[in-house]
């Protein structure tokens, strides 16, 4: 997809999405309903979801595609090379990506979107896989951040 369509796509879930999510301020709720518009509304994404620290574990939560880990080894990855970092990461080859855990053989590139809490401090992430290599890019990042500070 290209850029203009992209952002255009996106402006319109993010005012969807404002619209949805005064219902309630149970997490929990919020971040399926930003899972399920987001997968429904965006054709590359194969795999959408949020993964949580829960005790130092990173443990899947709200999420649609296929089949998911349920817990991703520490410090190894994507999502926790974000949490590590702590700044979102755009995978454009997840086969090149030292350590990528693969959940699923058919994802081919990567999104991960670190969430924060009220503090700033880190408690989660969003992750979108996309059976393309080059999926996401800079637009994709600027959006989802701002979406993420929706939950």
């Amino acid at each position: 997809m290209d850029a203009k369509k992209k952002d255009g796509r996106y402006g319109r879930i993010v005012k969807q999405l404002e619209s949805l999510l005064t219902a309630t301020e149970n997490l929990e709720s919020r971040m399926a309903t930003i899972v399920a518009v987001l997968h429904h509304k965006m054709d590359y994404f194969f795999w959408t979801g949020f993964y949580c620290l829960d005790g130092g574990v990173l443990t899947v939560r709200n999420y649609q595609g296929p089949v998911a880990c349920q817990v991703l080894k520490k410090d190894t990855g994507v999502c926790w090379a974000v949490i590590n970092q702590k700044e979102t990461m755009v995978v454009p080859d997840v086969h090149k990506f030292p350590g990528h855990i693969a959940c699923d053989s058919r994802s081919n590139s990567e999104i991960v979107v670190p969430i924060k809490n009220t503090s700033g401090e880190i408690f989660g992430v969003l992750d979108v896989d996309s059976k393309e290599i080059n999926s996401f890019d800079e637009v994709d990042a600027m959006w989802l951040e701002k979406i993420v500070s929706l939950i």
